[in-house]
């Protein structure tokens, strides 16, 4: 076991600053005693967490490798030029930045490479599942964009084409943006590819949430399709919590200026390392293993809901995924959130397309099986959860211990126990 002078050293922590210790065991206290089923977290390797603690944190480098603006690069040139080859390689992409803080960062530089203020953006409508990033008023895209949403349909919950066209015809956008924070389903990149080529549109392809199902050959790759690939590096994918774009050798040179010196300064280097170290690791057969074990949790999760009386959004899942309606139960997705969240059930809530309801829409409940597919859960516990997670939002009786049980017995970090001896006093919440 290699042993370095600078850790990551927890019982240096805990006897420099044992509250701070204490809160960062409160959260591992948190996770591990409660089902995590936010679609967009996931756990990363002890691996990664090494490399987010490493001293590549001190180092200071603005701009690419060789062309830095401070000296005392060479060690970080070849930190990042190792994960954009492993991007490159991974994702069968001509160029990789794997610069962006966060995804949000990588759709920002990505306007930023191809749009200009004022221009036309055609992305799904945020009722039906688009992110801040594809228009909200209150965030930059809205403000600095003009967007016009497409959606799904309220019958099915599948992408509406027709529509996508009819308004790609009608408005004649600059780019077209492919993705959503709830989609259960592929989205068909040909379709999207074609309707920008006839209109002339860039296509932007937003794969945050499937980009580690790509990886590990369980999803469509958007690559070959789209313009620029946005993604980030945590949620499936099991990284750390960052961003990168994807694009052809010819739109390189301007998706790199639009992230430095356009949109951030200096990269995180140890962020950028560990990134690396997810990229081999995605490169693994064990990931593409555990990419499709995600997927079918996701699918016996799906028809567990649906038994307990939930209705799944599109009758099912293709991804991590799951969206679901507690209106037939008698309930709206923030009073079931609450009720799931009191057990220890974390999930979030999401918008729905619905054909009926005022305003077009319903508050539904979203749920993901990446992170509790990396604790070595399968399709009996998945069958266990929807159980648990019919029970509690109907209201019919507390779970809450046999939820910790259920968690107990998958724990995310299996040597935990070795973080901390309880003799040096760190105070949990």
């Amino acid at each position: 076991m290699a042993v370095t002078p600078w850790g990551p050293d927890f019982g240096r922590l805990a006897r420099q600053d044992p509250e701070l210790a204490g809160i960062i065991l409160s959260e591992l206290d948190r996770v591990a005693g409660g089902l995590q089923l936010i679609a967009a977290e996931n756990f990363t390797s002890p691996a990664v967490l090494a490399a987010l603690a490493s001293p590549l944190a001190n180092k200071y480098a603005e701009g690419y490798p060789g062309a830095r603006h401070h000296g005392g690069c060479e060690v970080v040139d070849i930190a990042e030029r190792t994960a954009q080859d492993r991007a490159k390689a991974l994702f069968g992409a001509g160029h990789a930045n794997v610069q962006p803080h966060s995804g949000s960062s990588a759709v920002l530089a990505a306007y930023a490479a191809l749009l200009r203020p004022g221009d036309t953006v055609l992305a799904m409508a945020l009722p039906h599942g688009g992110h801040l990033t594809h228009g909200s008023p209150a965030n930059f895209s809205g403000r600095w964009f003009h967007f016009i949403g497409y959606g799904v349909d309220p019958a099915t919950g599948l992408i509406d084409y027709e529509q996508l066209r009819g308004l790609a015809r009608a408005h004649r956008p600059k780019a077209i943006v492919c993705g959503s924070i709830s989609y259960p389903r592929h989205p068909d990149y040909a379709a999207f590819r074609a309707v920008a080529d006839e209109v002339g549109a860039y296509l932007i392809a937003d794969a945050a949430h499937p980009i580690g199902l790509v990886a590990g050959k369980a999803a469509p790759s958007p690559v070959p399709y789209a313009d620029v690939v946005c993604a980030t590096t945590h949620k499936v994918l099991r990284g750390p919590r960052g961003g990168m774009l994807l694009c052809g050798a010819e739109l390189a040179e301007r998706v790199d200026r639009a992230v430095f010196p356009f949109t951030q300064g200096g990269a995180q280097m140890h962020t950028v390392a560990a990134k690396a170290v997810a990229f081999g690791e995605a490169a693994a057969p064990a990931f593409t293993a555990y990419a499709r074990r995600v997927v079918a949790n996701a699918r016996v999760l799906a028809d567990g809901l649906a038994a307990e009386g939930l209705a799944v959004v599109t009758g099912g899942t293709d991804t991590h995924m799951i969206t679901a309606d507690t209106s037939p139960l008698g309930l709206d997705g923030r009073t079931a959130k609450a009720r799931c969240a009191a057990a220890g059930i974390v999930l979030d809530t999401v918008a729905l397309a619905s054909a009926t309801e005022p305003g077009g829409r319903v508050r539904g409940l979203r749920l993901g099986t990446a992170a509790i597919t990396t604790q070595g859960m399968g399709p009996p516990e998945m069958e266990r959860i929807a159980a648990l997670v019919g029970t509690v939002v109907r209201d019919e009786g507390v779970v809450r211990e046999k939820v910790a049980e259920l968690a107990g017995r998958f724990p995310p970090y299996p040597d935990e126990g070795r973080i901390v001896q309880p003799s040096e006093g760190v105070g949990r919440l």
